[in-house]
């Protein structure tokens, strides 16, 4: 085993985890020690799930970024700045953004305040310039943080989970509600593209969980949007005019 490369982390609650103590663990002559956070694909995992530590992180480099390319955006072109910026920054925000949904605010208006300053770079505008919105919505076509959550939460469960791309252990996670109408003594829903929810026994937790999560984006679409016949770009370009639809309602 290699100790730098192992980490043990116990997950739970802020009140939880400082009220009980966390034990190492002991593999064969090996120690690991607990930690407060862990590091699985990049992502920073912490022991209150709230990611507020991968979030910061994610944030300084993209900021770091940002600084480097306000020095040259006067010698670049909006195109050019813009593919930069896709490439450096807005990726960095999009990446593993699905274990963001239904996070505090305060974790997500992290990297909204991103996505504000990536706009006024492109623009080179200034910070308490009106009509950042209209940039953001209109001109380079961006959702916000929650809606690119959703978004790609609803896109996982399209084409991983309905389409048989995904691992047995997701799949089973999208149930439609067709399939276990029997068990529920046939349902007026059964007839239609709906995913059964599970009950949850944690508010804070379990509606974070993607058995949860993943339904409830995907039964939020209207039933056009839940066709089988849709090829997965339609579906994307749809889903996405869908949540551009709900900003311009709000």
């Amino acid at each position: 085993m290699n100790l730098d490369k192992s980490e043990v982390i116990w997950v739970g609650s802020r009140r939880t985890v400082s009220m009980h103590a966390c034990p190492a663990i002991r593999i064969g002559n090996d120690t690991i020690s607990a930690t407060d956070k862990a590091r699985l694909l990049v992502v920073l995992i912490s022991s209150n799930l709230t990611f507020d530590q991968h979030v910061t992180k994610i944030s300084g480099q993209c900021f770091f970024q940002l600084r480097q390319l306000r020095l040259v955006c006067q010698s670049l072109d909006t195109e050019s700045i813009t593919t930069l910026i896709r490439a450096f920054v807005s990726s960095r925000v999009d990446y593993c953004c699905s274990l963001l949904i239904r996070s505090p605010h305060s974790v997500t208006d992290m990297l909204l305040c991103i996505l504000n300053a990536a706009a006024r770079v492109i623009t080179n505008s200034k910070e308490y310039e009106s009509g950042l919105s209209r940039t953001l919505h209109h001109d380079l076509h961006w959702l916000d943080v929650s809606e690119r959550i959703q978004f790609r939460v609803a896109a996982t469960v399209y084409m991983q989970c309905l389409h048989g791309m995904a691992p047995a252990y997701l799949t089973e996670l999208c149930t439609p509600v067709a399939a276990s109408a029997s068990r529920h003594g046939g349902l007026r829903s059964s007839t239609t593209s709906y995913l059964v929810i599970p009950r949850c026994r944690w508010s804070t937790y379990g509606t974070r969980a993607f058995s949860v999560a993943g339904p409830v984006c995907w039964n939020a679409l209207p039933d056009y949007q839940k066709s089988p016949d849709i090829s997965l770009d339609c579906f994307r370009q749809q889903l996405k005019h869908f949540y551009f639809a709900d900003i311009d309602n709000y």
